[in-house]
């Protein structure tokens, strides 16, 4: 049921992806092109993302636990870090030149657009390279 539930969640996310338009870069980068012509329909997806997972996070903290499991399980860590501010400067970057971040990404492609693919293939192999790279930096010293 826990797998199911994913997928369920998952397609829905993808399709509100579609729905709102979040698969076009475009649109994306229109609306961090400040100084251009700037389209604000970001701003409306996101403030309805922020409103839809405060009521729901409201709701599901009133549980003792998850639907499908014993326990919740949230992050522990507060500190921010080198490899927090490095890794969210990457996601900015790729965001920002691209127009894609990992969900929409993934959705766009069933458009088989041969340049989704290829950001899809490096954003994973970036990804891959998450733990790889620091210690690489860490055996220099």
């Amino acid at each position: 049921m826990k797998v199911l539930s994913g997928l369920f969640a998952g397609l829905l996310f993808g399709l509100g992806l579609a729905a709102s338009g979040m698969t076009d870069t475009h649109k994306v980068i229109g609306f961090l092109s400040i100084f251009g012509h700037w389209d604000s329909d970001l701003l409306f997806v996101m403030g309805a993302a922020v409103l839809t997972s405060g009521i729901g996070f409201a709701l599901l903290f009133k549980r003792k636990a998850p639907l499908f499991d014993k326990q919740f399980f949230l992050p522990t860590l507060k500190a921010v870090d080198q490899k927090l501010i490095v890794g969210a400067a990457l996601f900015g970057l790729g965001w920002g030149l691209y127009g894609y971040c990992p969900g929409p990404a993934i959705g766009a492609l069933v458009y088989l657009s041969p340049v989704t693919m290829c950001f899809v293939i490096f954003m994973l192999l970036g990804m891959s390279l998450v733990d790889v790279v620091p210690k690489m930096f860490a055996k220099q010293k």
